[in-house]
């Protein structure tokens, strides 16, 4: 840890997983760091999420035919993406962005924008898991998509391609044979399979129990159940953050709030267009048959986690703005869209049903920035449905621009100013 003035102070705001790296960064900066949470520790979207660390998802959601695609499933009932109607110029505005960024050029320009996070948090992880030993059952065994359809594997190849050469990203093809040898949990029948090799994976509510007790060994102040409701002004710069536990006061301000920082617009200076999309995981127990390597079956966009103490069946996606109830029928959408494809999908006794709201940016790409009212407050939010994936990086990077360190990699793609 290198040596820095004991003096500077930072209020990192929200526990989530870039709230806690961004903590964790600033602490081994040598600044005295306090982390506050309107709710307990890290139980928003990191705590039940699929643990997915994936550099094989560079590309955006916004690519070429999702908006034919998002309005067919519109009209299916059980649908793993839904709209809840309502009238919500902000949520209408996001996906009218959204869906003029549907194409071949805004696709690889966001790609190429996320990868460097992707990349260097996967680089991270591992430094981090030995150096603080975390224990949150970290596996390296890759990703593999799975495929029912002929027609639809063969369509990933055209990605492949793609990933391939403008990315340096390939995925080994396999075919029905090779797809049941790799993964014998599968069903046999199946068409094929994409295996992405470099991808890991870990279990989320063990990592943010282990890097919470890191962080406050190291002398980071937690605090939950203190409401962020705005900043104290002084000559250009925030003195102080209005908390329900009073006023707490600090040199710097980092904003990790996720699907809420669109609420603090006016504190921050800026419009923040993040939406809320919801998604929903079921924790169990290891199936007898259970699968070693993490799953993802795109026809019916479910994926499988098997951690060492447990599985998970998670995805879908519901903008519902901020509903806070779990719809039983969007789970049974979970077990459905496995069962296709694994000898056991899943087994009792369920564990936990859970739900987390994505903070989604209608361009893919979170904001790490100094907000234009304050020049001391930092955001970092809206890194969409790869907040476990990228969160080192973003924690490194938000030190460093703090701390006036060159940045390990390059910021101005995540700059507020583009919207």
């Amino acid at each position: 840890m290198s040596a820095r003035p004991a003096e500077r102070s930072a209020l990192v705001i929200g526990s989530g997983v870039i709230g806690t790296s961004c903590a964790y960064y600033l602490m081994r900066d040598g600044w005295q760091v306090t982390l506050i949470d309107r709710g307990a520790f890290a139980r928003g979207s990191s705590h039940a999420n699929c643990g997915f660390i994936c550099p094989s998802h560079v590309l955006p959601l916004a690519e070429p035919g999702m908006v034919g695609m998002a309005l067919k499933s519109l009209l299916q009932p059980n649908s793993p993406f839904s709209i809840k109607p309502r009238l919500d110029p902000a949520l209408w505005s996001w996906l009218l962005h959204f869906a003029r960024r549907c194409n071949q050029r805004d696709m690889i320009a966001a790609g190429r924008a996320i990868q460097p996070l992707l990349l260097s948090s996967r680089a991270l992880y591992p430094e981090l898991i030995e150096r603080e030993a975390l224990d949150c059952e970290f596996e390296s065994r890759g990703m593999l998509f799975a495929y029912r359809s002929p027609r639809e594997m063969e369509a990933y190849a055209g990605t492949d391609r793609l990933m391939s050469e403008v990315f340096a990203c390939p995925a080994r093809r396999l075919d029905a044979a090779e797809l049941l040898e790799l993964e014998p949990a599968l069903q046999p029948g199946l068409a094929g399979g994409w295996y992405h090799h470099d991808d890991a994976h870990l279990r989320p509510d063990k990592l943010m129990r282990a890097w919470r007790q890191v962080l406050e060994a190291g002398g980071v102040t937690t605090r939950a159940n203190c409401a962020f409701r705005g900043f104290v002004a002084n000559h250009g710069r925030a003195s102080a953050a209005q908390t329900e536990q009073g006023d707490l006061s600090a040199d710097v301000f980092i904003v990790a709030t996720g699907a809420w920082t669109p609420l603090w617009n006016e504190h921050l200076g800026c419009r923040i267009p993040i939406q809320p999309g919801k998604g929903y995981s079921i924790t169990m127990p290891r199936p007898a048959v259970c699968p070693k390597i993490p799953l993802i079956f795109p026809e019916t966009r479910v994926a499988v986690t098997p951690f060492q103490s447990g599985y998970r069946l998670g995805s879908t996606m519901e903008f519902a703005g901020y509903d806070d109830s779990i719809r039983p029928q969007r789970l049974q959408l979970l077990k459905d869209g496995a069962a296709p494809y694994l000898r056991e999908p899943y087994c009792e006794p369920i564990q936990e049903e859970w739900f987390g709201w994505r903070p989604m940016t209608y361009d893919s790409l979170p904001i790490i920035d100094r907000s234009p009212k304050y020049e001391n407050v930092v955001i970092a939010a809206g890194h969409n449905m790869l907040g476990l994936s990228m969160a080192p990086a973003t924690g490194k990077l938000v030190a460093e621009l703090i701390g006036g360190s060159p940045p390990h990699i390059d910021p101005t793609p995540y700059r507020v100013s583009r919207f």
